[in-house]
C-alpha cells in the first residue's frame, strides 16, 4: 500500500510539470512566418507578406547576416511601415522581415533604483539587472473622479520654488527655458534635494555626453541612490526616444501604485515632440502648426495626463517637464500646447542667467496653479508682496541706471529699492545647497514681518 501510495503521489506532482511543458509546446510555431522588405524611404522601411500590428517589433535579416530591429509605426493596405531602432546599413530589397513575440514588458521593482537603463528597459551602466519582476508598458488611465486632490506640498529643496512657486504632490509643472540657461542643473538640484520616495529621471533626446555628466556631476551618488535614470540620447532612433519617455511614466506609475511619492523629471518634452514629429511626417501625416502634425499634440496630452495623484490607496506622481523654447519664445507650439495642460510653469530667464543669478527663475513669468491649495495664507501673501516689489524694481531699473529717478518721488519704488538686496539673496542658491521647505517659508516670512497683516488683506503698503 505504501509503495502504491508513493507512486500516486509522484504522478500528482508530475502533472503540473507536464501541463506546463504541454503549454510551451503549443506555443512553438509549426512554421516560420516572415515577410519581405520592399522599400526604404527616408527613415521608413516598407514590408509586406506578413501580419504585423502597430507597436509590434520585428527583425530584418540583412544578406550580410546583420539583424536589425524595427517597430511597426503604421500601415496602408497590406504594406507595413517600420521604423528601425538601430542603424540601417546593409539593407537591400527582399531582406526577410521576421515578427517577434509581442513581449511588451519592461523590468520593474526596487532593484532598478540607482540604475541607468535605455528605452527598451535594458541596463546601460554595465551591470546586470537582478530584478525578475516585469510589468506591461501600457497601463489603463485612472478615472479622473478617483484621483486624490492635490493638497500637500512637496519639498524640492530649491528656495525660490519652495517659497514662491510651491509644488504640490501630484502636480505637473513645466520648466521652460532656452538652451544653456540651467535646466539640467536645476533638475539635478531637485533630484538631490527632494523628499520624494523615488525619483524617475528621463533624459530624452539630449546630447550623449550630457548623460554621463548629469549622472556623475549633476546628480551625484546621493541623488542616484533613490533614482532610476532612463536615457535615450539624440542619436537614438525616434522610436526609442518615444519609448523611453513612456518607460519613465510607466515606472513612475508602478511606484505610485505601491503607495510611494514619486518625482518624475523629464528632459525634455520638446525632444519627445520632435521624435513624434519625425515619425508622423515619415509616414505621410501632413504638418499643421510650424511643421508639427496634429498627432504630436495629442501625444503630448496623453503623456502628461499619466502623471498626477492616484486613488486613495495609492501614492502620487509629481512631474516636472523641461520645455526647450526656440529663440526663447514662449509662443513656441510645444511650449504653448504643454502650458495649457500643465498645472503651472517655471520660466528660466537668460537675462537673469547672464547677470549671474542662479537658479535663473523668472518669478514674474512663473506661476504654480496649485500653490493656493497647499500653502498658508500668510505664505501666499508674503510671496505676493515679494513678487510685487521685485516687479516694481525691474520696471524702473533703466531709469535708475541713467540717474533719472530721485529717491522720495515714489515711496513704493523706494521700498522696492531697499528690499531688492534681500530679494536677490532669497532668489539665489548654490548648486549643492539644500534648503528645506520649512526653512524656505521661515526665511520668506522674515523678510517683511511688519507688512503681513496688510499683505494678507491683498494690499501692499
Amino acid at each position: 500500500m505504501n509503495h502504491l501510495g508513493n507512486k500516486s503521489e509522484n504522478r500528482r506532482q508530475e502533472a503540473p510539470v507536464v501541463d506546463i511543458m504541454r503549454q510551451k509546446l503549443q506555443k512553438i510555431p509549426v512554421a516560420r512566418v516572415f515577410g519581405r522588405l520592399t522599400r526604404m524611404k527616408g527613415l521608413i522601411l516598407e514590408a509586406g507578406g506578413c501580419v504585423l500590428a502597430t507597436g509590434q517589433r520585428c527583425f530584418i535579416e540583412a544578406r550580410s547576416g546583420a539583424r536589425i530591429e524595427a517597430e511597426v509605426v503604421g500601415f496602408s493596405d497590406n504594406v507595413h511601415y517600420l521604423m528601425p531602432l538601430t542603424r540601417t546599413e546593409g539593407l537591400s530589397p527582399g531582406d526577410r522581415v521576421i515578427p517577434m513575440d509581442q513581449d511588451n514588458t519592461i523590468p520593474a521593482g526596487d532593484a532598478l533604483l540607482g540604475r541607468v537603463i535605455n528605452g527598451l528597459g535594458e541596463p546601460i551602466d554595465g551591470l546586470p539587472l537582478t530584478t525578475k519582476q516585469r510589468i506591461s508598458l501600457s497601463a489603463n488611465p485612472i478615472n479622473p473622479l478617483n484621483r486624490k486632490p492635490v493638497n500637500e506640498p512637496l519639498d524640492v529643496g530649491v528656495r525660490s520654488i519652495n517659497g514662491l512657486l510651491t509644488v504640490g504632490k501630484g502636480q505637473r509643472m513645466g520648466l521652460f527655458a532656452g538652451s544653456g540657461v540651467g535646466k539640467s542643473v536645476l533638475l539635478g538640484m531637485m533630484t538631490r534635494n527632494t523628499t520624494a520616495d523615488v525619483t524617475i529621471v528621463g533624459l530624452i533626446g539630449e546630447r550623449g555626453r550630457e548623460v554621463r555628466e548629469f549622472i556623475e556631476q549633476t546628480l551625484g551618488p546621493e541623488g542616484l541612490k533613490n533614482a532610476v535614470v532612463v536615457a535615450a540620447p539624440a542619436d537614438e532612433s525616434p522610436v526609442l526616444r518615444l519609448r523611453a519617455a513612456k518607460v519613465c511614466h510607466r515606472l513612475a506609475e508602478h511606484f505610485r501604485d505601491q503607495g510611494k511619492s514619486v518625482l518624475l523629471l523629464m528632459d525634455s518634452l520638446t525632444r519627445f515632440a520632435q521624435a513624434q514629429r519625425e515619425i508622423s511626417l515619415s509616414v505621410g501625416e501632413p504638418p499643421a502648426t510650424r511643421g508639427y502634425p496634429p498627432s504630436v499634440f495629442s501625444q503630448i496630452s496623453e503623456l502628461l495626463e499619466r502623471a498626477g495623484n492616484g486613488s486613495d490607496n495609492q501614492g502620487s506622481i509629481t512631474a516636472i517637464y523641461t520645455v526647450l523654447m526656440e529663440a526663447d519664445d514662449l509662443q513656441d507650439p510645444v511650449a504653448d500646447a504643454s502650458r495649457a495642460i500643465l498645472d503651472g510653469h517655471i520660466v528660466l530667464s537668460r537675462t537673469l542667467a547672464d547677470s549671474g543669478l542662479y537658479p535663473a527663475v523668472d518669478i514674474e513669468a512663473s506661476i504654480s496653479r496649485i500653490m493656493p491649495n497647499v500653502v498658508t495664507e500668510q505664505q501666499q501673501a508674503s510671496a505676493r508682496l515679494l513678487k510685487s516689489l521685485y516687479s516694481r524694481y525691474s520696471q524702473s531699473r533703466d531709469l535708475m541706471a541713467v540717474g533719472a529717478y530721485q529717491r522720495g518721488t515714489d515711496p513704493e519704488l523706494d521700498r522696492a529699492i531697499d528690499s531688492y538686496p534681500d530679494i536677490h539673496r532669497f532668489l539665489q542658491q548654490g548648486m549643492y545647497e539644500q534648503i528645506p521647505l520649512d526653512t524656505c517659508i521661515s526665511q520668506l516670512l522674515q523678510l517683511w514681518p511688519a507688512a503681513m497683516p496688510e499683505a494678507i488683506g491683498g494690499q501692499v503698503s
